[in-house]
């Protein structure tokens, strides 16, 4: 049998977990009849898509994201440009794409899950010319993306706590949204782009979002008093937000946005400052990823 080439591209600094052992751990554990492993370690940012690329230009078949849904991020891109199969050791603040797509958090069972190489096709997405694969947004989740970027605290704790720092001074927006060439004119505190169903750590925003069915779901939530943040975290934590007079979800595949200003937005989790205007479209059944 000839054995599939695969790299484990690690991002060490990725959940504030260390991974120096990951490498010893995926070799006692992976089936080496069917694949030959290798290993290695991103050194700063845009590191891991450089690996990514440089391996599927060459004989790597396999390339596995051991870290989080910015380091999938990353990675993706060039699994996609190259024709190759993605696939996810967990190792994120949040994972939301692995979640997802229920590939264990425990690494020995996702190792465990590569070994099965069940390999399926699912949807990315793009917002100006700049590809997501779980989650974008705008409005509340990337100011806190932005400014948890600079923390040195990674993690699930450092997350909430910066949150709720940062929510009572926090103001909603009035944006512009077409969807499908219909026009909503919203002022929200979020809006995010779901391709997967959850942000990561199962907070749920769009329950009923599928990686296969060729939509994005746009999820609107609206200007709320402080107090109400109980609710709505309920409803995330319940995977309700459907039911929720908080939360306005409309599907689409082709979404502009039209915002007040210039201002931050998030891919999968990363930060990035952009325009007023915003393009996003969905492409349907674009990357190879193993999953369950």
């Amino acid at each position: 049998m000839v054995k599939i080439n695969i790299l484990f591209i690690i991002n060490p600094i990725s959940g504030g977990k260390k991974k120096q052992k990951i490498p010893s751990v995926i070799d006692r554990h992976l089936d080496k009849e069917k694949f030959s492993p290798n290993f290695s370690f991103t050194e700063y940012i845009g590191h891991a898509a450089e690996i990514a690329e440089e391996a599927g230009n060459k004989n790597f078949d396999v390339i596995i994201a051991v870290g989080g849904d910015g380091t999938i991020n990353e990675i993706a891109p060039k699994v996609i440009q190259t024709g190759k199969v993605l696939g996810i050791i967990p190792f994120g603040s949040g994972n939301g794409l692995a979640r997802f797509l229920k590939i264990p958090m425990n690494t020995i069972k996702a190792i465990e899950l590569i070994n099965d190489f069940n390999v399926k096709l699912i949807d990315t997405a793009i917002l100006n010319n700049k590809p997501f694969f779980n989650m974008a947004g705008m409005g509340f989740d990337a100011h806190i993306s932005s400014v948890f970027a600079n923390n040195k605290s990674r993690g699930l704790k450092g997350y909430v706590e910066m949150g709720l720092k940062e929510m009572t001074s926090y103001q909603s927006q009035t944006y512009d949204i077409e969807i499908d060439g219909v026009l909503y004119k919203r002022k929200a505190y979020v809006v995010s782009i779901a391709n997967s169903s959850q942000y990561g750590n199962n907070v749920h925003i769009s329950p009923k979002s599928s990686l296969t069915d060729g939509l994005l779901d746009i999820c609107i939530v609206k200007p709320f008093p402080l107090y109400k943040i109980v609710v709505l975290a309920y409803h995330m934590l319940r995977a309700t937000t459907d039911k929720s007079e908080m939360v306005e979800i409309i599907r689409g595949k082709q979404i502009k946005i039209t915002r007040e200003k210039e201002d931050s937005i998030h891919l999968d989790g990363e930060p990035f400052l952009m325009g007023k205007d915003i393009n996003i479209d969905i492409v349907p059944l674009s990357l190879n990823i193993i999953a369950k």
